[in-house]
């Protein structure tokens, strides 16, 4: 049996997506998740300052979500993150024990 460990992730949004496109965004990764792990959590933070700008966009919109799952499941997350449109940023953490 495939050992689990617990995830957490926190992605920004680019708001030039809309409110439509956002939820979108949320929804798409909510059923990625849930169908090759375990959804724990999701916390929508809303919109938020950029800290610095990020392809000259000053704010985004924060989602944190917690999940369970094998340990190959969050580098291809990452990758999906990485390739889709409207992600500014994204972090993937192994929540230690």
């Amino acid at each position: 049996m495939a050992v689990k460990a617990n995830y957490e992730t926190v992605m920004i949004f680019s708001l030039k997506q809309g409110e439509e496109g956002i939820q979108t965004l949320i929804e798409k990764f909510k059923a990625l998740i849930e169908k090759h792990a375990t959804l724990q959590n999701v916390d929508e933070w809303g919109k938020r300052k950029l800290a610095y700008l990020i392809n000259k966009e000053s704010e985004g919109y924060y989602v944190l979500m917690n999940f369970e799952s094998e340990a190959e499941f969050p580098a291809e997350l990452d990758r999906i993150f990485k390739i889709t449109d409207g992600v500014l940023r994204s972090m993937i953490i192994k929540k230690g024990e």
